[in-house]
Parts: C-alpha cells; structure tokens; sequence
C-alpha cells in the first residue's frame, strides 16, 4: 500500500531573505521526484512604468526596483543609455561609479554574511539570538555596512534609492574635503576584512561539491564590477550586446519569477562565479588567506560563496581607499547627451550577479522598450538543481524540520533578492511510502 504523507511547514516571519517562496517536495521511494521553488513575487511592472519616460527619469525610477542594490540598477541603466547615445564616459566619471558601487557591493556583502548567512552555520535562528554569543560578529557587520551606506551617501545623496547619478555623469562633484573625511572612516576597514576572510573560511560550511556553469562579467585590467566581456567556465567570451543570443528567459508554471537558461542548461551568477573566473585578480593577500585555508579555486562547493563575499568585501574596501585617496572634484560632473531613436544595452555585476539592461529611445529621448534581465532571475533554475542535488546527498530520510533547514540555508546561501515581502519558506513534503 502506498501512503501519501503531506506535511506543511510554515515560517510565518523569516527575515533573513529578501522575498516569499515555498519549497515543494514530491519523494518517492527515496527519490525526489518533483521539486519546485515557488516564488510568490507580484507583478512590478517597472519595464512598463519605463516605457513613454525621458530617458533622464530611467536612473531614479529604476533604483526603487531594489532598496539592497539601487546603484546597480542605476549602474546598468546608465550603461545602457549612453550606449544608445553613443556618449563615452570619461574616467572622473567611470572612477566615481566604480566608488558608487564600491558602497554597494560593501552595504549588501556585509549584510549577507553577518546578518544573513552567519547564523545558518553558527546554529542560531536569526542574528539577534546570535549577537547574544557573538556580539563581535554582529558589530563587525554593521561597522563595515555604514561605510558603504556613507559611501553611497557621497555620491548618491542618500544611502538608500541614492539619487546622484543620471546618464552623462552625477548632478555633482563632492569637495576634496568631504572624500577626506569620508577616507577617515576607512581606517581599520582592511584590516576587518582580512580578519573577516579568515573567520568564513573558519566556518564548518557543509562539504558539498558539483559541477556548474558560473557566468560573470571578465575584465582583463580589474576585478569586474562595472564593465566587461561575459564570460562563462564553459569556455563562453561574448561582448554584453550578444546576451540574448546565448541566454534565454522563461516563465515556469510554478513561479512568478522567471527563469533563465544558458543554451538549454542552468547557469550561476555572483560572488562564487566570479571569483571562480577571475582568480588572477584577487589581490595576493586576500589569496594567501585562501590557500592558508586550503580552499582552492575555482571552488566547486557552492557554499564557498560566503568565502567569496568576503574576498569581494575586501576588494571594494581596497578600490574604495585608492579612489577617495586620488580623488579630485571636477567642474563637469555631468555632460548633456545627443538625443537619437536608437537601442543600447548596459551589464554590470551587482553583488548577486550580474544584471542586464536593454532600453529603445525615440528621437526626443523617450523610452519605447525596456528589458531588465536581474540576478536572481538567472539563478533560479540553478537554485532549484542545488536543491535537488544537495539534498539528495544530504539525505531524504532525515526530519522535515531537518529537510527545511537544509533548504533554507542552500537558498540563503544564493541570497536571492526576491521583492516585496518579508517571510520566507513554507516546506510542503509528499512522501509516497
């Protein structure tokens, strides 16, 4: 006789990740046989809300997509617009976005890794019941993720939804004195970060390994944060205008968010990727830490992206010092722009991956056509396959407590940005005996 065992679990308020989902599992003979990672994510309609809007608007409105990484929306937008334009940046401008995204990438990663990511393997439910233990831990993260809020704060404005950047530049040029004093704030800021490399690859992380495809952006003269070629550990060498011809998106039955497949496969972007691809360009201090830990690269243990959030962390306080050190303010922050009817693209990596923008003008510069293609979207289908390997290797005989755990921390572990809410994972379990 078969028995059909259907068990809900249900997290009413888990704020340790940015969204609502739930996980399905269909086990059958001790074989998952239907997995599903239901993503309840509301129609935004921000490509629409685009569309009949100056170009000029694009930066402020596509910044309230995301509150954890407005600048990469801005980043990518702007990219995008001034490739339709057909206007170079010149590098006071290209430094000052790099330094804007620096803000960023050290806001979300500190904020994973502390807040997020931590408790999951220190054994702790949320970070408060952590901070009891481990107060150092929690104050570290929230002394690295003020320095970028006050780095995004610079340029931006404001912390949040930062409003300082548009197409042809920033609105303005801070003083001397202001990166100084900002530079003050960045003391120790090195140092954390070291310490911070070692304590992740401390971590009894659990020891998985599996073969995937990792995407990111590849820039032979610096680590890639704001421009470069798309690469991939499949051999993979485009220019970012050739996205849509090697990746497709596509709506599953089960989830509002979309899925993105690299010819027919699921593919992984953010930290992991792009240390993977890009370990030449990890300073040799932060790889010494490594090799010290014994963890080699590329890393083919998924779980290893805390690791790289960290190195990451440390890359952008490094290029963050060197910017304000050599910074010097110009009369011409910002250039007005050629207006045509015409269509550009823009890539750049936000810290979960990298997120690609498409945009078509007419001749007086207004929107027609907006396509934004963002990381989390292009991991899901690979989410859903570590899901499916892991637990497999981590055992289906264990609790369903113990099986949604588990599932948390693979999900957690992609810190999947999912819009608009603020509970997580409801685990149903079908078990067929």
């Amino acid at each position: 006789m078969n028995n059909k065992r259907n068990i809900k679990i249900n997290v009413p308020v888990l704020t340790r990740v940015e969204g609502e989902g739930a996980l399905e599992l269909d086990i059958r003979d001790n074989e998952i046989e239907t997995l599903n990672l239901r993503i309840f994510e509301p129609p935004r309609y921000f490509e629409k809300f685009l569309e009949g809007k100056s170009y000029k608007e694009v930066p402020d409105i596509t910044a309230r997509i995301c509150g954890i990484c407005p600048v990469a929306y801005q980043m990518s937008a702007v990219q995008a617009l001034e490739a339709l334009f057909q206007f170079s940046a010149n590098d006071w401008i290209i430094n000052m976005r790099r330094l804007l995204y620096c803000g960023e990438w050290i806001q979300s990663h500190s904020l994973h890794i502390h807040l997020l990511a931590a408790p999951d393997f220190l054994g702790f439910n949320n970070a408060l019941e952590m901070s009891q233990q481990h107060p150092e831990i929690v104050h570290r993260g929230l002394r690295l993720q003020d320095l970028g809020n006050q780095l995004v704060s610079f340029l931006g404005g404001r912390s949040v939804h930062p409003v300082g950047v548009l197409p042809g530049g920033f609105y303005r040029s801070p003083t001397k004195a202001e990166a100084n004093a900002l530079l003050k704030s960045f003391d120790t800021a090195k140092d954390d970060c070291l310490e911070l490399i070692e304590w992740t690859c401390s971590l009894n992380l659990p020891d998985t390994s599996q073969d995937f495809v990792a995407v990111s952006l590849r820039n032979e003269n610096e680590y890639p944060m704001y421009s470069g070629r798309l690469v991939s550990s499949a051999g993979l060498d485009i220019d970012i205008t050739e996205y849509e011809n090697h990746f497709e998106e596509f709506q599953s039955p089960h989830s509002t968010a979309l899925h993105a497949m690299h010819h027919g496969e699921p593919y992984f972007v953010g930290p992991l990727a792009r240390i993977n691809l890009n370990q030449d360009l990890i300073p040799q201090e932060a790889l010494s830490i490594l090799q010290k830990a014994n963890i080699n690269l590329p890393s083919k243990n998924i779980f290893h992206s805390i690791i790289a959030r960290a190195v990451e962390l440390y890359i952008a306080i490094k290029n963050a010092i060197n910017l304000l050190q050599n910074y010097s303010p110009t009369d011409t922050p910002y250039f007005e722009l050629d207006m045509q009817a015409n269509t550009g693209m823009g890539c750049t990596e936000a810290p979960r991956g990298f997120l690609w923008h498409k945009y078509t003008t007419d001749e007086n510069g207004y929107i027609t056509y907006a396509n934004i293609i963002p990381p989390t979207s292009q991991n899901q289908a690979q989410i859903e396959r570590d899901l499916k390997l892991s637990i497999m290797q981590h055992g289906l005989t264990k609790t369903d407590d113990d099986l949604r755990h588990f599932s948390e921390t693979i999900i957690r572990n992609y810190d999947p940005c999912i819009s608009c809410a603020t509970h997580f994972l409801k685990l149903k379990v079908n078990r067929h005996d």
